[in-house]
């Protein structure tokens, strides 16, 4: 990448190994089985999408009581890299859960890790999210036309906030700049390990606009201190007030779907388990509400079908990596 493109997040390793030091802790005494105690590993920092995923999963297995003890531990860096390689290398645990979706696969690409989806099991998807393209309220960027321009005029004075490296956020400015007609490789992109970052570097004027999950910048939206431009959404979205980039003719789409898998070794009969799990967790009236309160939108997926999924998106997604020059 070139020196326009940062990564902000030094000692994520450092903190990585710690927390993993965490997970070991609190997972101790697996042998009871993932019904009695669960960890779910969020590889982002708290209070970003995945972070806000795995919470929301923990609150509706204690309050449906499908679980005995849930937590959350959470593993920055490198789009979820970090925290899949620390989970991958606890082979055999049958009481931990790590978070994984769109970004993940981005990530693996573009980071070029050791360790892919492949080395772990597929246990669930369970629901889609959109990015959306935001500006400050005080920004001259009215209009999705407005910053479009801007960047095609000036790629590297029009710095993009978002997640980490070879995350959706990451790919889809690339998508942009493409779409400004000015090659992904000059675009300035800054990498932040969650959302709370990205926000603060748009208020503070480093970055002129940010890209993340719609959920991560609602109440910064309805307080007006930021402005949604343009949701990534094929299609219109119920209760999400933010036209898509389609809509205004510019041809960018993705959706960031978010889910579950386990460390490797796992038997037979524990995968069934956390598929079961999974799906009761999603067949509660507590899930539904946080399909509802988050605007994200059912896509429930198991198992082997769910693996399946994954090599597709995995091929997908490099293609457009390579399109991009990402």
């Amino acid at each position: 990448m070139r020196r326009k493109i940062f990564y902000a997040g030094l000692g994520l390793v450092s903190a990585a190994v710690f927390l993993t030091a965490a997970v070991n802790s609190s997972a101790a005494g697996g042998s009871d089985g993932p019904r009695s105690k669960l960890t779910i590993v969020a590889p982002a920092a708290p209070g970003g999408g995945w972070d806000g995923f795995a919470r929301e999963g923990q609150q509706g297995l204690r309050a449906t009581g499908i679980v005995g003890s849930v937590q959350v531990v959470n593993i920055p860096g490198a789009a979820g890299t970090i925290g899949l390689s620390q989970v991958a290398g606890m082979d055999g645990r049958e009481d931990i859960l790590l978070v994984t979706g769109g970004v993940m696969v981005g990530g693996i690409i573009i980071n070029d890790s050791a360790v892919t989806l492949e080395d772990m099991v597929p246990i669930a998807r369970l629901a889609d999210d959109y990015n959306v393209l935001v500006v400050p309220a005080d920004s001259p960027f009215k209009t999705l036309d407005d910053f479009m321009a801007a960047l095609k005029e000036n790629p590297g004075g029009t710095a993009i906030a978002g997640g980490s490296l070879g995350a959706i956020d990451h790919i889809m400015a690339g998508m942009l700049t493409a779409e400004a007609g000015v090659s992904p490789r000059d675009m300035n992109y800054i990498a932040y390990p969650g959302g709370g970052e990205v926000v603060s570097s748009m208020l503070s004027h480093t970055a002129k606009a940010g890209l993340s999950g719609y959920n991560e910048f609602r109440d910064q939206i309805e307080a007006g201190n930021i402005r949604a431009l343009a949701l990534s959404a094929a299609k219109p979205v119920d209760d999400i007030p933010v036209p898509t980039f389609t809509e205004q003719g510019v041809d960018v789409a993705m959706s960031n779907w978010r889910g579950y898998v386990a460390p490797a070794g796992i038997s037979d009969e524990v995968r069934a388990e956390l598929i079961a799990i999974v799906s009761e967790l999603r067949e509660s009236d507590s899930w539904q509400d946080t399909l509802k309160r988050n605007n994200w939108v059912d896509s429930y997926l198991t198992g082997d079908d769910f693996g399946a999924f994954i090599v597709e998106e995995t091929r997908r997604t490099a293609e457009v990596v390579k399109e991009i020059g990402l």
